[in-house]
């Protein structure tokens, strides 16, 4: 019972970077995606092919990362900056962090309407297929994978109360 209750904590706090997620992508990139169904990811191996990691600190502590494969950044900055882009260069590395940086502003904001206080990190950014991901908070590692028309991303949240002997 105590593992639901936890589930359903981080769930109010995932569903802020899931829409900001969504709504940055529309505003920045004029794209849409289909959000897939969350699970709980056990190991460290991140989905795709380059990362941007933000960590979270304040009412919660934690990381969320949003990690892309090839075609699907490669279309989302190709939007982004009006231009063909298929090459993992430092270009796609900034856009990566940016996007991280955005998505989690606009999903600390709406949390912070609901009364969670949350401050985030320079976003760092990590390339190479099958690179490790480790986050730092003890709770659960949630995966949400979203789709597009070209490609697929997966954001990990990973938080946990700021308390002392938090889990």
């Amino acid at each position: 019972m105590r593992k639901v209750v936890k589930i359903d904590m981080d769930a109010k706090l995932i569903n802020p970077f899931v829409n900001a997620t969504m709504q940055v992508l529309t505003t920045m990139a004029s794209t849409r995606a289909k959000v897939g169904k969350p699970f709980l990811k056990k190991d460290n191996i991140a989905c795709g092919d380059v990362t941007g990691i933000v960590g979270i600190t304040g009412d919660v502590v934690g990381t969320v990362s949003i990690t892309f494969d090839s075609p699907s950044i490669f279309h989302i900055v190709s939007a982004m900056l009006g231009e063909e882009i298929n090459d993992l260069d430092d270009g796609i590395t900034d856009a990566v962090g940016e996007l991280a940086n955005m998505i989690s502003g606009q999903a600390r904001r709406e949390l912070e309407e609901k009364g969670r206080l949350l401050h985030g990190s320079i976003p760092t950014v990590i390339t190479g297929r099958n690179h490790m991901l480790i986050h730092v908070a003890r709770g659960p590692k949630i995966g949400i994978p979203f789709d597009l028309e070209i490609g697929k991303f997966t954001m990990e949240v990973c938080l946990a109360a700021d308390q002392p002997g938090a889990q």
